[in-house]
């Protein structure tokens, strides 16, 4: 793998903390954030090796905020090769029920957020012919009841991972959607247990970003679709 230093948003818990692990495990130095900052020191704590982990606090929804965790990560690491843009929140309601703060919130960090991530980092990726992958879902291209705020904000990440991939082959930088169906993480509120073993776990979607970093240089999965081999029953 050439790529040695990784940013990853979202990453107290869930798909962004095993995303870190995973990676330092391979050997890359890792720059982690989330909106929590106890959260996130704890995670940074629990990954251990501190001399390859540095934790920002950074809401997505602040453009400074994640300019300065990429510029803080710069300034420890020297260069960025991965950026994994994974945080994002989701609010289920009918929509004649969601009320405007609803919609600004899942909107502005899952698809706004993106936006500002890789206006973060871009020019940093340029620079080593890097990686960027967003962590989407299947509700990107499946719309359900209760879903309208959560499924614009996927819907209009897939579109803009797959038109910001082919400005960036430009630059040498690769760009990758990951769509995961259902997942056994903390997301709205949920705590995992024994009843989610049916699920995807965080550690799968881990190795599938690991998986795309040890690609051939020539080859790009720009899109990676992934669903649990055997739905829940009944």
């Amino acid at each position: 793998m050439k790529h040695q230093n990784a940013l990853v948003t979202g990453a107290s818990k869930g798909i962004g903390y095993s995303v870190a692990q995973t990676l330092l495990k391979a050997g890359l130095n890792v720059t982690i954030t989330a909106r929590n900052a106890e959260e996130l020191q704890a995670a940074a704590a629990s990954l251990g090796h501190p001399e390859k982990v540095l934790a920002v606090p950074a809401d997505a929804r602040d453009a400074q905020q994640l300019q300065d965790a990429v510029q803080a990560h710069l300034e420890k690491f020297g260069a960025l090769d991965v950026v994994v843009a994974n945080a994002g929140v989701g609010v289920f309601k009918p929509v004649q029920d969601l009320s405007i703060e609803d919609w600004h919130k899942v909107i502005d960090t899952n698809l706004t957020g993106v936006f500002y991530t890789l206006k973060a980092s871009v020019e940093a990726l340029s620079k080593t012919q890097g990686y960027f992958i967003t962590i989407s879902s299947l509700a990107g291209k499946n719309p359900f009841a209760g879903g309208a705020a959560y499924n614009a904000s996927k819907f209009g990440l897939n579109g803009f991972t797959e038109a910001a991939m082919l400005d960036l082959r430009a630059l040498g930088i690769k760009a990758t959607q990951i769509m995961p169906g259902s997942v056994a993480t903390h997301f709205n509120n949920h705590t995992p247990n024994a009843q989610d073993s049916w699920k995807i776990q965080p550690e799968d979607i881990a190795q599938i970003v690991q998986d795309l970093l040890e690609m051939p240089e020539r080859t790009l999965p720009s899109r990676v679709e992934v669903r649990p081999s055997q739905p829940k029953k009944g």
